[in-house]
């Protein structure tokens, strides 16, 4: 899908067509409308293209006629009924005339934008566009890493009633989670310090301030997803221990009514 958005008398506005200052959103486009905007504004195919792989890496890119820029973001992932967190990768391509996201599906760190959720939004300033987004995409990664602490939570609790081994592989998949989470955010960290470097994007003196939010947002949420990560793991030893020591206790208890009944064949 792609759609095209232009600041208007200070308001978000879906138009019809792309123009200069305008911002083209890719959704999971097909390869038409790929093929479209690579051919209109000189992006190389493998470049636009590059993002829909869940497996690309965080990345800037400096080419003649755009600069490319891939981060990953949170989005989550129904699997066997339960939602679970995933990343993936958001490229954003800064042209002459417009700015160019794609993405394979719907993201909450874009639709606060297109719902007009973000004070102070210009399609046209491509520099602070930028910024929103990555500190938009960091206090996303931040709300999700709450919901992780939370949900660890409820899980250990039934843990403590029950021991099973559906709670183990639930708290498994957190801490998972959380790995994937600090690798992104580690992998974002070098996109931003090599923004601060790269000469190719204009930076303006009233957008340092919302650069060291986005650095600030984007290390708080690394120290939560390691806090939360080594909390979850010594979690998960010590259930396992507890559970291993039960089984002890119960082979223990086998083994003396095991000998008891013998007493009397022998």
């Amino acid at each position: 899908m792609i759609r095209y958005y232009l600041t208007v008398n200070g308001t978000i506005t879906e138009i019809e067509s792309a123009e200069p200052g305008c911002w083209i959103s890719l959704t999971h486009p097909n390869a038409s409308e790929t093929e479209l905007v690579a051919s209109r504004y000189h992006i190389d195919l493998d470049d636009l293209r590059a993002p829909l792989d869940e497996e690309e890496r965080s990345r800037i890119e400096t080419e003649d006629n755009y600069t490319v820029i891939v981060v990953d973001i949170p989005a989550i992932e129904e699997r066997n009924g339960a939602d679970w967190f995933v990343t993936l990768p958001l490229g954003i391509f800064v042209t002459e005339d417009v700015i160019i996201t794609v993405c394979l599906q719907d993201t909450p760190v874009l639709s606060a934008f297109t719902d007009g959720r973000v004070r102070d939004h210009y399609t046209f300033k491509k520099t602070r566009f930028i910024l929103q987004i990555l500190y938009k995409n960091a206090q996303l990664f931040l709300q999700y890493l709450r919901i992780i602490d939370r949900k660890s939570e409820i899980v250990e609790k039934s843990l403590h009633k029950s021991q099973r081994n559906k709670e183990l592989i639930e708290l498994l998949e957190l801490e998972k989670t959380l790995v994937y989470f600090t690798t992104s955010l580690k992998g974002n960290e070098m996109v931003l310090e090599k923004l601060l470097k790269i000469g190719k994007i204009k930076k303006y003196p009233e957008d340092e301030d919302l650069l060291e939010d986005v650095i600030v947002e984007n290390k708080q949420a690394i120290e939560m997803a390691n806090i939360y990560s080594g909390i979850l793991s010594g979690t998960m030893d010590a259930f396992a221990s507890v559970i291993s020591n039960n089984q002890n206790i119960v082979m223990k208890t086998l083994s003396a009514i095991t000998l008891v009944l013998s007493i009397p064949n022998i």
